[in-house]
């Protein structure tokens, strides 16, 4: 509520690109991906035949064969409620990017780019989530890869600014993956393992429990489900929403939407939204809460939930009516298969979960070359954090009597999502503080 940090979702407004910003493993498929060499080689000496036509591959064909993996499982890290994974471009060292569907092709931050000594071409105006507007370049001539899933390569299309993310991460961000990737496989997000699962789109074969939901690719390659939100005392309304893994709020609904539909309601209680933003920047609305939210047969009470009120960007558009984000999503292990248009979801042990049930009213970022300098950036009125005596500008020093060298941006925020009592050691213009902090339900 307080650090939803990357809304995705890009618009690309040139040269007609557009993107907007266990059951067990062996129910789910069998063989591989013909994308992918997944022959292993056996060490062999390297033979130079010359004038002998087809002599190499004889050899090769000769060799024993080992069995196919059915999966290649890809750890990510779950930052900030976003997930990363790494990758590498033309064979560079491991670099972070964010696994988003509301994206559609491979992106790279525009310094990051230049410090790699990519070929940048042209001019790129990038929007999305926000009013604003990001200049980049076009990228020629480089190609990425996921790191353990060697062979496959997918070219990087642009290079955009993302460096202004990494305070709000607590993390390098060296660039965006998204809907070119994912429509290769068949591609399982496991939020409790903390792994992606990529089956071959061709032979993959579902026989879970999940919950099927239909979807759509838009002109972005993002992918479009119905769904439905209740608000207290009136009927389920249907709309159209994206599926976005790289939002790391709950639930959006945009400007035109809830407009029409009169959202919130007069005398619903709700709070200035805190510092959530994207491709075009900050995000302006209230934060509230709607009775339920339905997809499918699965129902998500008392969800948090952002009513837009940007006058531009994407939760400015009428073409959709809201977004879907991590805090909803990862209730779920889920599987996108867009060459069959669904998705499906299996629900977790987390499904019941209240959705950010406590907040501090603050909103936090990480500075210093290791992020672990925690400057107080926003702070909400009448909330724990201002009454408690916390300023803007204020720097944690100790949580709990933890170092805030021990922690990262995460660990900080999820420690403050406890409803418990927290002791914090301030510097504040040279000056050592103590307070103490209690999260507690604001909404």
């Amino acid at each position: 509520m307080c650090n939803e940090g990357f809304e995705g979702k890009l618009i690309v407004e040139s040269q007609e690109i557009k993107t907007m910003s266990r059951r067990s493993a062996r129910s789910r498929i069998h063989g591989a991906s013909k994308a992918i060499r997944w022959r292993r080689l056996i060490p062999l000496l390297v033979v130079v035949v010359c004038g002998v036509p087809g002599a190499v591959g004889d050899i090769v064909s000769a060799l024993p064969r080992v069995a196919e993996p059915a999966v290649v499982v890809i750890p990510f890290e779950l930052v900030t409620r976003h997930i990363l994974i790494k990758v590498r471009i033309n064979n560079s060292d491991p670099l972070w990017f964010i696994f988003d569907t509301g994206d559609k092709v491979a992106i790279v931050d525009l310094e990051r780019a230049k410090s790699l000594g990519l070929n940048l071409q042209g001019v790129a105006n990038v929007g999305g989530a926000g009013p604003g507007t990001l200049h980049g370049s076009y990228v020629r001539e480089a190609s990425l890869g996921v790191v353990g899933l060697e062979g496959n390569k997918q070219p990087v299309v642009l290079a955009i600014p993302l460096q202004n993310m990494q305070s709000r991460f607590g993390h390098d961000i060296d660039g965006i993956i998204g809907g070119d990737f994912i429509k290769q496989f068949v591609v399982e997000v496991d939020y409790q393992a903390r792994v992606l699962r990529l089956y071959d789109r061709d032979k993959f074969d579902y026989s879970g429990s999940g919950e099927v939901i239909q979807t759509t690719l838009n002109s972005g390659g993002h992918p479009i489900i119905a769904a439905e939100v209740t608000a207290a005392g009136r009927p389920a309304i249907k709309g159209k929403f994206v599926v976005d893994l790289g939002s790391g709020g709950s639930l959006v609904l945009h400007r035109p939407f809830a407009e029409q539909q009169g959202l919130p309601a007069p005398a619903q209680k709700t709070i200035r939204s805190l510092g959530g933003g994207g491709a075009g920047g900050q995000v302006t609305g209230r934060n509230g809460r709607i009775a339920e939210l339905r997809i499918g047969a699965f129902r998500i009470e008392n969800p948090l939930t952002l009513f837009s009120q940007d006058k531009a960007g994407a939760f400015a558009s009428s073409e959709l009516d809201g977004n879907i984000g991590q805090q909803i999503l990862s209730k779920f292990k889920i599987l996108l298969d867009y060459g069959r248009s669904r998705i499906i979801l299996e629900p977790n042990g987390s499904l019941r979960d209240p959705i950010a049930p406590v907040a501090t009213g603050a909103r936090f970022v990480a500075e210093g070359s290791d992020y672990r300098s925690f400057r107080v950036e926003e702070l909400l009125e009448d909330s724990p954090a201002s009454e408690a005596g916390l300023q803007k500008d204020d720097v944690i020093m100790t949580v709990d009597q933890r170092p805030a060298s021990e922690l990262t941006l995460s660990n900080l925020i999820q420690t403050l999502e406890k409803p418990a009592p927290h002791k914090l050691s301030l510097s504040r213009a040279g000056k050592t503080l103590q307070i103490t902090l209690t999260p507690r339900r604001l909404i």
